[in-house]
């Protein structure tokens, strides 16, 4: 069981923060991590008109032959996007507690903007924390 990557996607299908976890994965340009991110909040927004039993908030977890993408969708539009490894169960959980680090660590400081870049210490030591060193 292991985590990947994590990406937080702006309402607008921005990617305002990301962060591997694993040595050995694909390195993409901050430009392919953007252009994924966008195609990703396309998908998602898709998906949410696509249910045959009426309203639905979208894809939650889209699985590949060797990873799964678990997709925490908040109130206000922000995608919280987890990476991880088929056989993880606790990807549901971390993204609740990834959550709750950015709405403490980045909602409320005053010095950010919301819709932009990520900034924060706090927010990186608290995901650090969670999951681990990973790679910046």
């Amino acid at each position: 069981m292991a985590i990947f990557s994590l990406w937080v996607i702006n309402k607008a299908g921005g990617l305002v923060y990301q962060r591997n976890f694993a040595d050995g994965l694909a390195q993409l340009t901050s430009n392919e991590h953007l252009v994924l991110a966008g195609t990703l909040h396309g998908i998602h927004a898709i998906t949410s008109r696509l249910s045959p039993t009426g309203s639905s908030s979208g894809a939650q977890v889209i699985e590949g032959e060797t990873f799964k993408m678990t997709i925490l969708l908040t109130a206000t539009g922000t995608k919280f996007v987890l990476f991880t490894s088929l056989a993880e169960t606790t990807a549901d959980s971390v993204l609740q507690r990834v959550y709750e680090a950015y709405a403490d660590a980045v909602m409320k400081n005053p010095f950010h903007t919301p819709e932009m870049p990520v900034r924060s210490e706090g927010f990186d030591t608290r995901i650090t924390s969670l999951i681990g060193m990973g790679q910046p």
